[in-house]
C-alpha cells in the first residue's frame, strides 16, 4: 500500500518541482523549444479547469477536489486492494488532483508549461503540466481496468 502512496507523492513532487522551475526561471509567455516545432515549454497560467473552462471558480475546484480526493482514498482502501492496475490508476489520479490543488491554493491559478503541436494536423493541444499528465494517464488506466474487470466478470458468468 505504501508504494502506491509513494507514487502519488512522487507525482506531486515532480509536478511542484517542475512548476517551481518554470515560475522561477521563465517569464510568463516565454517559450523554450524542445523538439521544434512540436514540443516546447511555454510558461502559462490557468485559473480555470482543462482548456480554461470555468475560469475563476476557485470555490468549485476546492469542493470538487476534496470530494474527488476522499473518493479516491475510499476506493483505494475498499475496492482496489489486490488490483494493481486499479491501485495505480487511483494513485496517479490522487497525485494529479493534489498537484493542481496545491497550485490553486498557493498561487490562485495552475502553472502549465508543456506545449504540444500534433504533427500532420497542426493541432495545438492545450498547454498542460505533470499533474495533468498524471490525471490523463490515471483515467486511461482506470478505463483499461474497468474493461478488463468487466471481461473477467463476463467470463465467470459463462
Amino acid at each position: 500500500m505504501f508504494i502506491y502512496y509513494a507514487l502519488a507523492g512522487l507525482v506531486i513532487l515532480l509536478d511542484q518541482l517542475t512548476k517551481w522551475l518554470v515560475v522561477k526561471n521563465m517569464e510568463l509567455g516565454e517559450r523554450i523549444l524542445i523538439l521544434e516545432p512540436n514540443l516546447s515549454f511555454l510558461s502559462h497560467r490557468n485559473s480555470g479547469a482543462a482548456w480554461g473552462m470555468l475560469e475563476g471558480q476557485m470555490w468549485l475546484f476546492t469542493i470538487v477536489t476534496i470530494v474527488v480526493v476522499v473518493g479516491i482514498i475510499y476506493y483505494f482502501h475498499k475496492e482496489a486492494q489486490g488490483h494493481p492496475l486499479f491501485s495505480l490508476s487511483l494513485m496517479l489520479l490522487l497525485g494529479g488532483a493534489l498537484g493542481n490543488f496545491i497550485d490553486r491554493m498557493i498561487r490562485g491559478e495552475v502553472v502549465d508549461f508543456i506545449s504540444v503541436i500534433i504533427p500532420g494536423i497542426h493541432y495545438h493541444f492545450p498547454i498542460f503540466n505533470i499533474a495533468d499528465a498524471a490525471l490523463t494517464i490515471g483515467v486511461g488506466l482506470l478505463i483499461i481496468h474497468i474493461i478488463l474487470d468487466e471481461k473477467k466478470n463476463k467470463e465467470k458468468v459463462s
